[in-house]
């Protein structure tokens, strides 16, 4: 039986039949400091012991005492000790049956020392920048108003020639007035200057890929496989070997983002580890926080050799308080779950619910996809399909990613905008913001089969990320027959598309300067020499971020772009014309408030120029990278090859 397997195999005490019978609590777990005392809690429930050990730093030497815990009931071990610890170091040690495990900082640790083998106890109040108290990220009204730019924090600055002091640092998205070549605005004027109200950050929670001890060594990880969930990563502070200054540089960055009006959307990976016999969660508990499958091995719906059961009441616990922590200590405006499908459909509610408790303007959304199957019901997992059960979630949309650029599978296959046939009702889906719509052919749709979006901002709308080819480089190797112009003719379409559609707009940092990884497809540890953001990228394609500036500029202007509703777009957004390479809209009855009465949206993915025929009188807004345009048009009009046109009436 595999439950007999998995108590033998974690050697646990026999009382317990089942990881079900394990005693639950609802206690605090976190470190509760003061000057006067601390008081430090672990949940171990098999444990025949456990000891704390405290040191005077974060790595090498000898504890400076060792206390043994108290166990009290709900499998909760507990010990206070009087006196002011912050700055001082420590870890656990469980014994179950007669063996001891490794040494852990616990899964509740709130920073670590270099390479984060000991927790720190850390008055954090000490660790707030001035004015944290009043600081804040931006109000949304609706989440379709958030237009969000996914970054990497090494990336961003890091380029020799990007103007910033601080590179690849916390600090570097702190400094402002920076410049690249040719005095072009880089890192967080850059951010101002193109428009988006949020970053979202690749993984930042402490990772083990990178030796935090040679920060100035060329070292490079994405951060997908988490070693401490509550964590800054020390690779991108000044000083890893200081628990402290890690915490204090990821606040100041947070309070100099919102001080520029951007909001901080976090990247979490609470799905998998990136050790499995040696991660926290099994030096405390061992295989409670884990999915196995039928063999007894652990699942593997990560793709990265474990998967956590979201679903068990102390990991559900773990996720909901992780995540508060970040929304009330760091300020954090938002979450993006990596393989949100490994989680519980009830969890991702609960942290929807508690999120938005704390910050109404929180942002939650993630994959709705697994890597590999997993043991869990599929009717219960977080899949984008059942994203309608999920009312405050909302999930990336493959439809449309893959229906403009080509399929994420197939290197060499084209999109609508790089001139495949067929993709036209995949686009529609996402314009619609993956809602139930008359005109939109469900049949047809590249992935989904079905509306899976309540409401059109619980869809997010993007193109590219940091997963697969950039935009430019798949165009490319799609289209080698194609011209620079060519490319840079569908990469503008496929963007303006994104921009126009009803969901929530995302984009990929440095997409607005034409990047390139040189091929590399998944770059997760290549060096900076392809991550990199390369500012002389904004001085060679400065057409290219016009274009995305006066996109960003048009949707926030006009909020028919982003409705509130199903009921309002389906009442409201027409599809006029849908033929290969080819598909126009309109939206009317001033649209959620727009000063625009009616709106004629054409989108031309055609390598020649089309003239389009319209009923009535327009004003010409948008025309090919016009974004001025000072003329109307009555009974046609003549739509660039590979471009977007927009009409307006007032």
């Amino acid at each position: 039986m595999i439950i007999e397997f998995l108590l033998s195999c974690a050697d646990k005490t026999p009382e317990y039949k089942s990881f079900e019978d394990y005693p639950t609590t609802n206690e605090s777990l976190w470190l509760n400091y003061s000057r006067e005392a601390s008081e430090f809690k672990i949940w171990s429930p098999t444990a025949d012991q456990v000891q704390l050990h405290l040191y005077t730093s974060g790595i090498g030497g000898e504890p400076i005492a060792s206390y043994t815990m108290k166990k009290g009931s709900e499998g909760v071990w507990t010990l206070k000790l009087d006196g002011d610890l912050n700055g001082k170091y420590y870890t656990y040690q469980v014994k179950i049956k007669g063996k001891v495990l490794e040494e852990t900082p616990g899964i509740y640790a709130q920073t670590v020392g270099l390479n984060g083998t000991r927790a720190m106890v850390l008055d954090l109040e000490n660790t707030n920048p001035d004015n944290w108290k009043s600081d804040k990220g931006p109000s949304l009204a609706f989440p379709n108003e958030a237009v969000i730019y996914e970054m990497h924090i090494r990336d961003f600055t890091i380029q020799p020639e990007s103007g910033v002091k601080m590179k690849g640092k916390y600090l570097g998205l702190t400094e402002e007035g920076t410049e690249g070549p040719e005095g072009v605005a880089t890192g967080i004027d850059h951010l101002k200057e193109l428009g988006v109200t949020h970053v979202h950050l690749l993984p930042i929670a402490d990772f083990p890929y990178v030796d935090e001890s040679k920060i100035d060594a060329p070292q490079y990880n994405w951060g997908y496989g988490p070693l401490h969930y509550n964590v800054p990563e020390g690779f991108y502070s000044t000083d890893p070997s200081k628990g402290d200054v890690r915490v204090k540089e990821f606040k100041a960055m947070v309070k100099a983002l919102h001080d520029n009006g951007i909001g901080v959307i976090l990247d979490v990976v609470y799905n998998h580890t990136a050790l499995f016999e040696t991660s926290n969660f099994n030096l405390e508990s061992p295989n409670y926080y884990y999915r196995f499958s039928e063999d007894g091995k652990p699942s593997n719906a990560s793709a990265c050799g474990n998967e956590t059961a979201s679903e068990r009441t102390m990991m559900r616990k773990f996720m909901i308080e992780s995540v508060s922590y970040w929304a009330k200590e760091y300020h954090i405006d938002g979450f993006r779950f990596d393989l949100m499908g490994i989680h519980d459909i009830e969890t991702m509610n609960e942290i929807s619910k508690t999120l938005k408790a704390i910050n109404p303007n929180s942002l939650i959304y993630g994959e709705g996809w697994t890597a590999g199957d997993s043991p869990f019901p599929p009717e219960q997992r977080a899949f984008k399909v059942l994203t309608n059960k999920m009312p405050d979630v909302a999930a990336f949309s493959d439809e449309i990613r893959d229906g403009l650029k080509g399929p994420w599978n197939d290197i060499e296959g084209p999109g609508f905008v790089s001139g495949k046939d067929g993709l036209e009702e995949s686009v529609k889906m996402g314009i619609v913001g993956c809602i139930e719509h008359p005109q939109v052919d469900y049949s047809q749709v590249n992935t989904s089969k079905a509306p899976w979006a309540n409401q059109p901002w619980q869809s997010i709308l993007y193109v590219s990320c940091h997963d697969n080819n950039t935009l430019y480089d798949k165009l490319k190797i799609s289209r080698p027959d194609a011209s620079e112009q060519e490319l840079i003719a569908m990469d503008k379409l496929a963007q303006a598309v994104v921009f126009t559609s009803q969901g929530i707009s995302f984009i990929h940092s440095g997409a607005e300067l034409l990047r390139t990884k040189q091929g590399v497809e998944n770059s997760y540890e290549s060096p900076d020499s392809i991550n990199q953001i390369n500012w002389n990228w904004k001085v060679a394609h400065a057409n290219v971020l016009d274009y995305y500036k006066n996109l960003i500029k048009l949707r926030k202007e006009h909020p028919a772009f982003r409705m509130t509703s199903a009921s309002e777009v389906q009442k409201n957004l027409e599809f006029k014309t849908v033929e290969k390479g080819l598909i126009s809209y309109q939206i009317s009855n001033n649209a959620n408030g727009d000063s625009w009465k009616n709106i004629y949206v054409i989108y031309n993915a055609q390598p020649k120029a089309v003239n389009y025929k319209i009923t009535g009188t327009w004003n010409v807004a948008v025309m090919d990278d016009n974004f001025k345009v000072n003329k109307t048009v009555k009974n046609s009009v003549n739509v660039p090859a590979i471009s977007m046109a927009i009409l307006y009436q007032e």
